[in-house]
């Protein structure tokens, strides 16, 4: 390639070059070609140079060394090399350059020009690189440029030099946008010109109500709305202005009321003023019922055919209904259509306004729209769509039927798309629903023998069958159609659990367990689970493995305490310390009534240099008139390996009252050593009344 090449040819040759370093190598052979024609006098290729050099920039390519040609070119008399030197000086040099202090008494210079044109290149290049020294100096010459009648001038004035800010917000006032833009700069870029510029709002209130209501200049007429682009930024500007001050606001006020009733919203010129009142309105301190004006806009804008409008509209509403729940509650109907939009951006923010709007007022119509809506959803959103419903029943659920009901058809419908945790909690909600235990075995049995193959619903009704089984055997259920289950119908749907390839290993242990709690709750196929549990003894999952083998030792060396170890499970708090995933680990478990009355158990104390063996006993929740008590024996400190404990089977199930008897329980501590152990005193508490 030639060093005269044109630059039209050099970008094609970059252009087909086939990798980087066949790129680069063209880079560096056309810039030491720049290079030897800048050391060169001038032979009327140095513009073209400094273009291509700065394509080169453009690339990534280090171009600096063309700084100084930009100073040459600028000074030029020619047009053409003052527009590329000017070009290369806004790419190439910045305040911080030392160069650009070169160019100070060019850009002065030709502030002065004859041609308008001329002082356009040196305003948009003093707003582009200029720094604040420079734009002192060249104060007298920009000052006498805001007072020419030259609106091009004007305006190139007012969009470049925003670091002078003296007052000259007057002398640019015939080009009003460009000095509403240049005020708006000013005050985001430094709050401390707010107080300034807030003398200012009853003018700019008297330029934007004649825009409104006498309209501007038949040339800035867009769609039958006066100059909508300056009424859009004097509302932002205005914004600015009114934010946290309560005198700006309220002069701010009427405007806007005339704003939102005068504005036609069927163009989209129209729509985009309203929209930045809107935003106005939310912004400044205004009036509660300016406020359900312009809530009432974005509900308008909900019906319009445009869907950016409503996705703009849903977007603003869903900020607005934290502050202005009500407000926004009056366009519910139409924001719940808006799930049944094509688009899928609006039908997420529909979603997404849906749930923020659920109350306890609204939660069962409401939650129907919702459930129909997930029924046929787009998969990308099922998840955040159960994620929603399961938060909302979770506050404003109207009782606990309603609730488990709800949950339930969620995850018939969803559940696949469910979070991880939504098992444990349904299953704390469940233990802690003690009259609905019948209505929710019945009913969790029915939707296991209709599908097994939504995981998370299997795992609940696993869990619900193995608790309460024997309300599933009786038959009896006032809550829902009563229905005979035999034990051997409730085995095979637990048997087809565990052997169907759809079941996960997590799921099969649910219906391991279930199994063998039902051991306990039935009474003539206690063989027929005996044996479904010997077979997972040599299952390939460890886990599952594990299982069996406990539960084959619970049939055979401990069957005494067989019934003990799976009798139901007490009442899980989701609010208790250690709950995780609903399951209560460690700490103690928060009781359901308040102390009626307390009891101690006193043990032996031991001197308090020994090694301690801690054992606390905590209270268990209360159930109806019986009491349960758990029995944690921990070590707090690290005693030797030889130390063993090992308790046998109490002597019976039940304390009779009034002393006539008592329970005992052996515990045999192996310590060949001797080593001191100490015994804590223990409190229980929270004995329910009938239980004295």
């Amino acid at each position: 390639m030639s060093p005269s090449v044109r630059l039209q040819e050099m970008i094609r040759v970059i252009r087909g070059a086939r990798t980087q370093g066949e790129e680069r190598g063209v880079i560096q052979r056309e810039c030491a070609a720049i290079r030897a024609q800048f050391r060169q006098a001038d032979n009327g290729t140095r513009s073209h140079n400094l273009a291509k050099l700065l394509y080169v920039h453009m690339l990534g390519y280090p171009a600096h060394f063309g700084q100084m040609e930009c100073v040459r070119l600028i000074a030029s008399p020619r047009y053409n090399e003052k527009r590329v030197g000017y070009l290369g000086a806004m790419m190439l040099l910045d305040e911080k350059q030392d160069a650009s202090l070169l160019i100070t008494n060019s850009i002065k210079n030709d502030l002065s020009h004859s041609s308008q044109y001329v002082q356009s290149l040196a305003l948009c290049t003093l707003g582009c690189m200029g720094s604040a020294e420079m734009c002192r100096d060249l104060a007298p010459e920009i000052d006498r440029l805001l007072r020419a009648s030259n609106s091009y001038i004007k305006k190139k004035v007012s969009m470049s030099v925003w670091q002078l800010f003296p007052s000259w917000f007057g002398l640019i006032a015939g080009v009003l946008h460009g000095a509403v833009v240049l005020i708006t700069e000013l005050c985001e870029r430094n709050p401390e010109t707010l107080e300034q510029f807030r003398k200012a709002v009853p003018e700019l209130v008297q330029i934007m109500k004649g825009l409104v209501m006498s309209g501007y200049s038949p040339e800035h007429n867009v769609a039958g709305i006066s100059d909508p682009f300056l009424q859009v930024r004097i509302l932002r500007l205005l914004r600015i202005l009114g934010r946290n001050n309560e005198t700006a606001s309220d002069a701010v006020n009427d405007l806007l009321a005339q704003v939102a009733t005068n504005t036609d919203s069927s163009k989209t010129a129209g729509s985009a003023v309203l929209y930045e009142t809107v935003l106005t309105v939310m912004d400044i301190k205004s009036e509660s019922g300016l406020r359900v004006l312009a809530v009432n806009i974005l509900g308008r804008f909900l019906l319009n055919n445009d869907r950016n409008i409503r996705y703009i509209s849903m977007t603003s509403l869903q900020k607005i209904v934290q502050t202005d729940h009500n407000a926004v509650q009056r366009h519910r109907g139409t924001i719940v259509d808006c799930l049944k939009d094509q688009d899928a951006s609006v039908k997420r923010r529909a979603l997404e306004l849906s749930l923020a709007l659920v109350s306890a007022v609204n939660i069962r119509s409401l939650m129907k729209e919702l459930l129909l809506f997930l029924s046929s959803c787009p998969p990308e959103l099922r998840a955040h769509t159960t994620s929603g419903i399961f938060n909302a029943a979770e506050r404003y659920a109207p009782s606990q039927r309603w609730h488990i009901d709800t949950i339930l058809h969620v995850l018939t419908t969803a559940g696949g798309d469910v979070r991880d945790e939504t098992v444990p909690n349904l299953i704390q909600l469940i233990t802690t629903a003690t009259e609905l235990h019948c209505y929710t075995v019945h009913k969790l049995y029915r939707a296991l023998i209709a599908d097994i193959s939504v995981q998370s619903l299997v795992q609940v009704a696993c869990w619900c069958i193995g608790e309460y089984g024997d309300l599933l055997l009786r038959g009896e259920c006032e809550e829902t159609e009563p229905v005979q289950v035999a034990e051997d119908d409730v085995l095979d749907a637990l048997e087809t659990v565990l052997q169907s390839h759809m079941s996960s290993p997590a799921t099969r242990g649910f219906a391991l367990t279930a199994t063998m709690k039902l051991s306990t709750r039935i009474t003539h196929n206690v063989d027929r689970i005996r044996s479904i549990v010997s077979i997972y003894g040599s299952c390939i999952d460890v886990e599952l493995q594990q299982r069996a083998v406990e539960y084959n030792a619970l049939f055979k060396k401990y069957d005494h305490m067989r019934a003990a170890v799976l009798e139901r499970m007490p009442v899980i708090d989701k609010s208790s310390p250690g709950h995780t995933n609903g399951e209560s680990a460690g700490g103690s478990i928060k009781e359901m009534e308040p102390t009626k009355r307390t009891q101690e158990v006193a043990l032996p104390q031991e001197p308090a240099n020994q090694a301690p063996l801690d054992h606390v006993t905590r209270p268990g929740k209360t159930l109806g008139p019986n009491y349960r008590l758990f029995m944690t024996f921990v070590s707090h400190s690290h005693p030797p390996q030889s130390v063993q404990l090992q308790m046998k089977a109490p002597s019976g199930d039940v304390i009779p009252a009034h002393g006539l008897g008592q329970v005992t329980q052996t515990v045999l501590l192996n310590n060949p050593n001797k080593v001191g152990l100490r015994s804590d005193t223990v409190q229980i508490d929270s004995f329910p009344s009938p239980a004295w």
